[in-house]
C-alpha cells in the first residue's frame, strides 16, 4: 500500500476540555486527591490516563455520601443540585464548567424566571451530561428534542436553546420544521447556542474529508460531538470510518487510496490521533 498521512492540526480537544484537564491535572499534581464527577472526557484512553495519575471518577450517587473532599465539575457542567449537595456534604468543588456552557445555563435560568408564559425546549440529547445541566436551570421543566415530533405542547409560544455540540444544520432544520406547525397567534424565539469553535470545525471538517480518499474519524463511542463530527466527515465521504484507537483500523479499509486524513472530536487528544496515524501499514509493511 502506498498512500500519505495527513492529521488534522484542527482536531482534537476543544477549550473547555483541555481547560478542564489542566485543572485536574494541576490538582493531581499537587498532591490533592480528587474526584472527577463523571467523566471528565468521553475518551477511554485519556480517561484511563488520568486515572492512572490518580483521578477517581465517581456517580452522583457516590457523590451523596461523599463528605470532606475536593470534587472536579467537568466541562459539561452541573445543575444546582449538584452545588447544594456539595454544601451540605462540605465539599470543595473545582469547577471547570465550560464558560460557554456556563453562559448558556445562565441565559436559560434568566429565560426561565423572566418568560414564564413560554414553554422551554432545549435541542440535545436526553440524558448528556451538559443537557441535564440546563435543564437543571428550569427546575427540571424544560423539554428535551430533538426532531419537531417530540414536541407535546402546542398551545404556548417556544424558547428554544441548543446543546452547545449539536449540529448547526440540524439546529436551523429544527427551527423551521417547529416554524410550519406552530399556530399563527404564537412565537418561536429561537436561540442558537451551538458553540461557535464547534460549528466552525463542520466546515473545516467537510472540506478536510473531501481532500483524502480515506478518512480514519477518532472518537470515544460516548461522545455526543464524535457523533455529529463523524456523520459530517461520513457525509461528503462514504470512505469515512470511526475508531477508538488503533487496533480498530482494518486494513481492507485503505485498499486503493492514495491519501488517508486522520481527525477527531473535540474529546479526542491530539497524542491519540498521532497514534492513530502511526499505525496505519506503511509501504513495507
Amino acid at each position: 500500500m502506498k498512500f500519505s498521512v495527513t492529521i488534522d492540526t484542527q482536531s482534537g480537544f476543544c477549550f473547555g476540555v483541555i481547560r478542564a484537564i489542566e485543572k485536574a491535572e494541576q490538582a493531581l499534581h499537587s498532591g490533592v486527591a480528587l474526584y472527577s464527577l463523571g467523566e471528565i472526557v468521553h475518551n477511554n484512553l485519556e480517561l484511563n490516563r488520568l486515572k492512572n495519575n490518580g483521578l477517581r471518577v465517581i456517580s452522583h450517587t457516590q457523590m451523596e455520601a461523599l463528605r470532606d473532599a475536593v470534587v472536579l465539575i467537568r466541562a459539561h457542567g452541573e445543575p444546582p443540585q449538584t452545588y447544594a449537595t456539595a454544601r451540605q456534604n462540605n465539599l470543595q468543588l473545582m469547577d471547570a464548567t465550560c464558560p460557554v456552557v456556563l453562559k448558556l445555563q445562565q441565559k436559560i435560568h434568566q429565560s426561565y424566571l423572566q418568560n414564564t408564559n413560554n414553554q422551554i425546549l432545549i435541542f440535545g440529547q436526553k440524558g448528556h451530561a451538559e443537557v441535564n445541566g440546563l435543564v437543571g436551570q428550569t427546575d427540571g421543566t424544560a423539554q428535551v428534542i430533538e426532531t419537531v415530533d417530540e414536541i407535546t405542547d402546542w398551545t404556548r409560544s417556544i424558547t428554544l436553546f441548543a446543546q452547545t455540540t449539536k449540529s448547526e444544520t440540524a439546529f436551523e432544520q429544527l427551527c423551521a420544521d417547529i416554524r410550519s406547525r406552530l399556530p399563527a397567534h404564537l412565537h418561536l424565539e429561537a436561540h442558537n447556542s451551538i458553540c461557535k469553535h464547534v460549528a466552525q470545525r463542520v466546515q473545516h471538517l467537510q472540506q478536510f474529508a473531501t481532500q483524502h480518499d480515506v478518512i480514519i474519524f477518532v472518537s470515544g463511542a460516548l461522545s455526543s460531538n464524535g457523533n455529529v463530527l463523524y456523520k459530517v466527515c461520513k457525509a461528503v465521504n462514504p470512505r469515512t470510518h470511526r475508531v477508538e484507537n488503533a487496533h480498530d483500523i482494518q486494513p481492507e479499509w485503505l485498499a486503493a487510496c492514495g491519501s488517508v486524513g486522520v481527525c477527531g472530536a473535540t474529546s479526542t487528544p491530539q497524542w491519540l490521533l498521532k497514534e492513530v496515524a502511526e499505525a496505519l501499514p506503511t509501504n513495507d509493511d
